[in-house]
Protein backbone atom coordinates (compact mmCIF):
# COMPACT_ATOMS: atom_id res chain seq x y z
CA UNK A 1 0.00 0.00 0.00
CA UNK A 2 3.04 2.26 0.34
CA UNK A 3 3.45 2.67 -3.43
CA UNK A 4 -0.24 3.44 -3.79
CA UNK A 5 -0.10 6.05 -1.03
CA UNK A 6 3.05 7.63 -2.48
CA UNK A 7 1.48 7.72 -5.93
CA UNK A 8 -1.61 9.43 -4.56
CA UNK A 9 0.52 11.99 -2.73
CA UNK A 10 2.48 12.80 -5.91
CA UNK A 11 -0.48 12.81 -8.31
CA UNK A 12 -3.00 14.61 -6.12
CA UNK A 13 -0.29 16.84 -4.66
CA UNK A 14 0.70 18.00 -8.14
CA UNK A 15 -2.96 18.69 -8.86
CA UNK A 16 -3.37 20.61 -5.59
CA UNK A 17 -0.65 23.24 -6.01
CA UNK A 18 -3.18 25.85 -7.11
CA UNK A 19 -5.28 25.12 -4.01
CA UNK A 20 -2.66 24.94 -1.27
CA UNK A 21 0.46 26.58 -2.69
CA UNK A 22 -0.68 29.18 -5.20
CA UNK A 23 2.19 31.60 -4.48
CA UNK A 24 4.80 28.84 -4.68
CA UNK A 25 3.23 27.68 -7.97
CA UNK A 26 3.34 31.21 -9.38
CA UNK A 27 7.00 31.53 -8.31
CA UNK A 28 7.94 28.28 -10.03
CA UNK A 29 6.09 29.36 -13.19
CA UNK A 30 7.96 32.70 -13.07
CA UNK A 31 11.30 30.87 -12.78
CA UNK A 32 10.69 28.02 -15.23
CA UNK A 33 8.10 29.59 -17.51
CA UNK A 34 4.71 28.09 -18.32
CA UNK A 35 6.21 25.32 -20.46
CA UNK A 36 8.73 24.39 -17.76
CA UNK A 37 5.92 24.25 -15.19
CA UNK A 38 3.80 22.03 -17.46
CA UNK A 39 6.71 19.68 -18.09
CA UNK A 40 7.54 19.40 -14.38
CA UNK A 41 3.87 19.02 -13.45
CA UNK A 42 3.46 16.33 -16.10
CA UNK A 43 6.52 14.39 -14.95
CA UNK A 44 5.39 14.40 -11.30
CA UNK A 45 1.81 13.54 -12.31
CA UNK A 46 2.95 10.67 -14.54
CA UNK A 47 5.23 9.29 -11.82
CA UNK A 48 2.33 9.50 -9.36
CA UNK A 49 -0.06 7.85 -11.80
CA UNK A 50 2.34 4.97 -12.48
CA UNK A 51 2.84 4.45 -8.74
CA UNK A 52 -0.94 4.46 -8.26
CA UNK A 53 -1.37 1.78 -10.93
CA UNK A 54 1.52 -0.32 -9.59
CA UNK A 55 0.54 0.19 -5.96
CA UNK A 56 -3.13 -0.62 -6.55
CA UNK A 57 -2.24 -3.81 -8.42
CA UNK A 58 0.06 -4.96 -5.61
CA UNK A 59 -2.06 -3.88 -2.63
CA UNK A 60 -4.53 -6.76 -2.78
CA UNK A 61 -4.95 -9.57 -0.31
CA UNK A 62 -6.26 -7.55 2.62
CA UNK A 63 -9.66 -8.36 4.08
CA UNK A 64 -12.50 -6.09 2.93
CA UNK A 65 -13.48 -3.32 5.31
CA UNK A 66 -17.12 -3.66 4.25
CA UNK A 67 -19.18 -5.73 1.80
CA UNK A 68 -21.35 -3.46 -0.33
CA UNK A 69 -24.71 -4.80 -1.52
CA UNK A 70 -25.05 -5.59 -5.23
CA UNK A 71 -27.37 -2.62 -5.72
CA UNK A 72 -24.45 -0.26 -5.11
CA UNK A 73 -22.61 -1.72 -8.12
CA UNK A 74 -25.57 -0.70 -10.27
CA UNK A 75 -25.58 2.74 -8.68
CA UNK A 76 -21.85 2.96 -9.39
CA UNK A 77 -22.52 2.22 -13.07
CA UNK A 78 -24.99 5.11 -13.16
CA UNK A 79 -22.63 7.44 -11.28
CA UNK A 80 -19.79 6.52 -13.62
CA UNK A 81 -21.94 7.15 -16.72
CA UNK A 82 -22.84 10.61 -15.40
CA UNK A 83 -19.17 11.19 -14.49
CA UNK A 84 -18.08 10.46 -18.08
CA UNK A 85 -20.68 12.92 -19.38
CA UNK A 86 -19.45 15.55 -16.92
CA UNK A 87 -15.83 15.03 -18.00
CA UNK A 88 -16.89 15.35 -21.65
CA UNK A 89 -18.75 18.56 -20.76
CA UNK A 90 -15.46 20.07 -19.60
CA UNK A 91 -14.18 19.88 -23.20
CA UNK A 92 -17.26 20.08 -25.45
CA UNK A 93 -17.98 23.78 -25.92
CA UNK A 94 -21.34 25.42 -25.39
CA UNK A 95 -23.10 23.03 -23.01
CA UNK A 96 -25.34 23.74 -20.03
CA UNK A 97 -23.31 21.56 -17.65
CA UNK A 98 -20.18 23.69 -18.06
CA UNK A 99 -22.28 26.85 -17.78
CA UNK A 100 -24.01 25.68 -14.59
CA UNK A 101 -21.24 23.78 -12.81
CA UNK A 102 -18.15 25.62 -14.03
CA UNK A 103 -15.89 22.66 -13.33
CA UNK A 104 -17.66 19.57 -14.63
CA UNK A 105 -14.49 17.48 -14.78
CA UNK A 106 -13.90 17.80 -11.06
CA UNK A 107 -17.60 17.12 -10.42
CA UNK A 108 -17.21 14.01 -12.57
CA UNK A 109 -14.22 12.86 -10.53
CA UNK A 110 -16.34 13.30 -7.37
CA UNK A 111 -19.11 11.10 -8.76
CA UNK A 112 -16.66 8.49 -10.11
CA UNK A 113 -14.86 8.27 -6.77
CA UNK A 114 -18.06 8.21 -4.69
CA UNK A 115 -19.60 5.48 -6.83
CA UNK A 116 -16.48 3.33 -6.65
CA UNK A 117 -16.16 3.92 -2.92
CA UNK A 118 -19.75 2.78 -2.38
CA UNK A 119 -19.30 -0.32 -4.56
CA UNK A 120 -15.87 -1.49 -3.34
CA UNK A 121 -14.84 -2.14 0.24
CA UNK A 122 -11.22 -3.29 0.22
CA UNK A 123 -8.56 -1.17 1.92
CA UNK A 124 -6.91 -0.34 -1.41
CA UNK A 125 -10.26 0.79 -2.83
CA UNK A 126 -10.99 2.94 0.19
CA UNK A 127 -7.55 4.54 -0.01
CA UNK A 128 -7.69 5.17 -3.77
CA UNK A 129 -11.27 6.31 -4.17
CA UNK A 130 -11.44 8.02 -0.77
CA UNK A 131 -8.35 10.09 -1.62
CA UNK A 132 -9.77 11.09 -5.01
CA UNK A 133 -13.15 11.95 -3.48
CA UNK A 134 -11.58 14.10 -0.78
CA UNK A 135 -9.35 15.85 -3.33
CA UNK A 136 -12.26 16.47 -5.71
CA UNK A 137 -14.46 17.94 -2.98
CA UNK A 138 -11.69 20.32 -1.87
CA UNK A 139 -10.66 21.20 -5.44
CA UNK A 140 -14.23 21.89 -6.54
CA UNK A 141 -14.87 24.17 -3.56
CA UNK A 142 -11.60 26.03 -4.13
CA UNK A 143 -12.24 26.42 -7.85
CA UNK A 144 -15.75 27.77 -7.28
CA UNK A 145 -14.38 30.18 -4.65
CA UNK A 146 -11.76 31.43 -7.17
CA UNK A 147 -14.51 31.83 -9.78
CA UNK A 148 -16.62 33.93 -7.41
CA UNK A 149 -13.64 36.08 -6.41
CA UNK A 150 -12.76 36.72 -10.05
CA UNK A 151 -16.43 37.10 -11.12
CA UNK A 152 -16.00 34.34 -13.71
CA UNK A 153 -19.06 33.77 -15.88
CA UNK A 154 -19.18 30.71 -18.12
CA UNK A 155 -20.79 31.01 -21.56
CA UNK A 156 -24.40 29.91 -21.82
CA UNK A 157 -24.98 26.41 -23.06
CA UNK A 158 -27.07 25.20 -25.95
CA UNK A 159 -28.74 22.03 -27.11
CA UNK A 160 -25.94 21.18 -29.58
CA UNK A 161 -23.32 21.40 -26.83
CA UNK A 162 -25.45 19.29 -24.49
CA UNK A 163 -25.97 16.65 -27.17
CA UNK A 164 -22.25 16.64 -27.95
CA UNK A 165 -21.24 16.25 -24.31
CA UNK A 166 -23.78 13.47 -23.81
CA UNK A 167 -22.75 11.63 -26.99
CA UNK A 168 -19.02 11.82 -26.23
CA UNK A 169 -19.55 10.91 -22.57
CA UNK A 170 -21.84 7.95 -23.28
CA UNK A 171 -19.57 6.61 -26.03
CA UNK A 172 -16.46 6.90 -23.83
CA UNK A 173 -18.30 5.30 -20.89
CA UNK A 174 -19.50 2.38 -23.02
CA UNK A 175 -16.03 1.79 -24.46
CA UNK A 176 -14.50 1.84 -21.01
CA UNK A 177 -17.21 -0.10 -19.17
CA UNK A 178 -17.67 -2.87 -21.73
CA UNK A 179 -14.14 -3.21 -23.10
CA UNK A 180 -11.27 -1.31 -21.49
CA UNK A 181 -12.12 -1.71 -17.78
CA UNK A 182 -11.54 -5.48 -17.91
CA UNK A 183 -8.36 -5.14 -19.97
CA UNK A 184 -6.82 -2.29 -17.98
CA UNK A 185 -8.22 -2.84 -14.48
CA UNK A 186 -8.88 -6.57 -14.56
CA UNK A 187 -12.54 -6.27 -13.52
CA UNK A 188 -15.57 -6.63 -15.80
CA UNK A 189 -18.12 -4.16 -14.38
CA UNK A 190 -21.05 -5.99 -15.95
CA UNK A 191 -19.65 -9.53 -15.95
Amino acid sequence: MGALALGLILFLGAHSAKIFAARWREGVIARLGPVGWRVGHSVVSLAGFLLIVFGFAHAGGLAPLYAPPLALRHLNALFTLIAFILVAAAYVPGNHLKAAIGHPMVAGVKLWALGHLLANGTPRDVLLFGAFLLWAVVDFAAARRRDRAAAVAYPAGGLAGDAGAAAVGIAAWALFAFYLHLRWIGVAPFG
